[in-house]
C-alpha cells in the first residue's frame, strides 16, 4: 500500500494479512482526504483513526498536514505491523493498542476528524458513534456496509464505493 498524497507520498507501508484487516482503498482515501480538504484546513487539526487495521489512514492525515494522528488497533499482530509501519514516518501517528471503544474512554484529547471503520457487520456502529461523540470537535467519517442509526449527528455528505458507503458527519450537540 501506498500513501496517495502530501510530505508521504508514494511511500509504501506493509499490510496486515487481509484475514485480519479489510484496507481503505486508495480512491477511497483519497477521496475521504479530498472532501475533508473542502471542508476544513488541516493545519493543526487532530485526527483519530478508531479502527487502525493497517494505519494508513493516520499517516495520509500526517502526510496531508494534520498535526496530530492518534490510532486505536485491537488486533495485536495488526497492531505490531502498525508500530513497524509507523516506525520509518516522523512525525507518526500515536498508536493504542486495545479496544477502541475502551480506550476511547480513557484519552483526554479532543479531534477535529474522526475516522471510525471497524470490522463490516461487527454491530458496533452505533456504539462507536455514541462513544466518539464527547470528544468529536467537528467531523466524524463513518465507513460502513450496513444502515446505521444517525440520529445523534447531521449528516453533511455520503459517498457510495460498490457495496460500502463513507458517511462525514458533524455531532449535534
Amino acid at each position: 500500500m501506498n500513501i496517495t498524497a502530501g510530505i508521504f507520498k508514494g511511500q509504501k507501508i506493509t499490510a496486515p494479512d487481509e484475514k485480519i484487516t479489510r484496507p481503505t482503498l486508495s480512491k477511497v482515501r483519497m477521496s475521504v482526504f479530498n472532501t475533508l480538504q473542502a471542508m476544513i484546513d488541516f493545519d493543526g487539526k487532530t485526527f483519530l483513526d478508531m479502527y487502525a487495521g493497517s494505519g494508513i489512514m493516520g499517516l495520509e492525515a500526517l502526510s496531508r498536514g494534520f498535526s496530530y494522528a492518534m490510532a486505536f488497533e485491537k488486533h495485536p499482530k495488526a497492531a505490531m505491523i502498525i508500530k513497524n509501519n509507523y516506525k520509518k514516518f516522523t512525525p507518526h501517528p500515536e498508536l493504542y493498542t486495545g479496544d477502541a471503544l475502551k480506550l476511547i474512554k480513557k484519552t483526554d484529547k479532543t479531534f477535529d476528524v474522526i475516522y471510525i471503520d471497524p470490522p463490516y457487520f461487527s454491530g458496533i456502529y452505533e456504539a462507536s458513534l455514541e462513544a466518539v461523540k464527547p470528544i468529536a470537535q467537528n467531523i466524524v467519517i463513518l465507513e460502513h456496509v450496513t444502515d446505521v442509526d444517525f440520529s445523534n449527528f447531521e449528516i453533511i455528505k455520503q459517498k457510495k464505493y460498490g457495496g460500502k458507503f463513507v458517511t462525514f458527519l458533524h455531532p449535534n450537540r
